[in-house]
């Protein structure tokens, strides 16, 4: 068995934010799940509908892997990606990263991972690995998931050869602190006012606060849109507040780093933006309810009332943003 030393296998929330904390300790830097996800500019909205998705997905943070470069050139970090069709290269990648004694981060889906009980095609998910055998490969996952879990390595083999809606060509990463990192405080406002301003002037209305308004009037609209209520809007709700899709998990990291920050800069309008985003972490908790009690239920009147919810939540998120982007003036 080869097992690179010293790694602090906790899982966290997220799995992309849970991967950089493990590949960031190991180079001796640690910080909170919430200031990871923040200074990785990570929160957004998606409403995404593609022709070949069973249900609509609703995402709330931005692309699988832009927390990951974002956080690096935040940082001033050396950011090896390494992406390949050859599945006995990409294994070659990851195991020479271990044997040389460095954690890897791997981009996979997450349907073909042993550990995982729900099983949906998600191709952005992101584990780190410290180490393997001759049978299994192991893991960092979110606390969900187990923290520190194995996985088969021919299932690891399928989750990383995947193709489809956001998955990846083997992807594989390793980061490197070349030089003293910036203090915090100091990428704090770069940080919170680049995610502010992405988020107000979406390129598309699927995106930031237009695409909880559209999210607010399609919602009404999902008895219509599935032939099995009871299996997918249950499995929406599952999704958005366990899996953080599109639900609180996300407002609520934000909702922390924003805590995180009023220590350590103080200002109007970042104690503003914490406040709204405590709120939007209740309402987009009751939304997920309403859409698991519409699925159970058949009544339409819950998916009305969520968007209503989605309506407000519009507003309360960008009444947070056009507050947090003052931070630069």
């Amino acid at each position: 068995m080869t097992t690179v030393a010293g790694i602090d296998a906790r899982g966290t929330q997220h799995c992309e934010s849970s991967a950089l904390g493990v590949l960031l300790r190991h180079q001796g830097v640690d910080l909170s799940e919430p200031m990871l996800f923040g200074l990785g500019s990570g929160l957004s909205f998606v409403y995404w509908d593609a022709r070949n998705a069973d249900f609509p997905f609703l995402g709330g943070r931005v692309r699988p892997f832009d927390l990951t470069r974002n956080l690096a050139a935040g940082l001033g970090l050396d950011l090896l990606v390494q992406e390949t069709t050859s599945p006995r290269r990409a294994w070659r990648n990851v195991a020479s990263a271990v044997d040389s004694g460095r954690p890897v981060g791997l981009q996979l889906d997450s349907y073909h991972l042993d550990y995982f009980d729900t099983k949906v095609h998600f191709g952005g998910h992101v584990v780190a690995m410290y180490g393997y055998d001759d049978h299994d490969a192991h893991l960092v996952d979110t606390d969900q998931q187990g923290g520190a879990v194995s996985c088969g390595l021919s299932s690891l083999a399928r989750a990383r050869a995947e193709r489809g809606p956001m998955t990846a060509r083997h992807r594989s990463f390793t980061l490197t602190v070349v030089r003293d990192l910036p203090a915090p405080h100091a990428r704090i406002v770069p940080a919170i006012t680049a995610c502010a301003g992405a988020f107000l002037d979406p390129p598309i209305a699927n995106l930031g606060h237009r695409g909880i308004e559209k999210a607010g009037k399609l919602v009404r609209t999902w008895l219509q849109r599935t032939d099995d209520p009871r299996r997918d809007l249950p499995r929406a709700a599952l999704l958005m507040e366990r899996a953080g899709t599109g639900g609180a998990l996300f407002r609520n990291l934000y909702r922390d780093f924003l805590a995180e920050c009023t220590g350590l800069l103080d200002s109007v309008h970042l104690r503003t933006g914490h406040a709204l985003y405590a709120e939007a972490a209740v309402l987009w908790t009751r939304t997920a309810a309403l859409i698991e009690e519409a699925g159970e239920s058949g009544d339409a009147r819950c998916l009305a009332e969520a968007g209503s919810v989605l309506d407000d939540l519009a507003r309360v998120e960008r009444e947070a943003m056009r507050a947090l982007i003052r931070l630069e003036a």
